[in-house]
């Protein structure tokens, strides 16, 4: 079963590819404190329009490249424009 993730755009320079930063939450065994992790996904990116901020889902597939090994399923939210900006 493939996996998916759910993380926020960082980058759209390269074409048809999205870097998604997805992070992950686990309480720490031996403090007991919560830890957050993250971790720098290449997706795949073939029709979807996205920019940096945008929440989405990505899901494993088979290697398209030596690192992606993702692609975009769904964008989940819009970033809002420029809400409560100061000019």
């Amino acid at each position: 079963m493939a996996k998916i993730l759910e993380g926020v755009v960082v980058s759209t320079k390269m074409q048809k590819t999205a870097k998604v930063r997805v992070e992950r939450r686990y309480r720490h065994p031996m403090y007991e404190k919560v830890v957050k992790e993250h971790k720098n996904y290449l997706a795949h990116n073939e029709k979807l329009s996205l920019s940096e901020g945008d929440l989405v889902r990505i899901k494993e597939t088979r290697p398209l490249s030596k690192n992606k090994h993702f692609e975009v399923v769904e964008k989940v939210e819009v970033k809002p424009a420029a809400a409560g900006k100061k000019k």
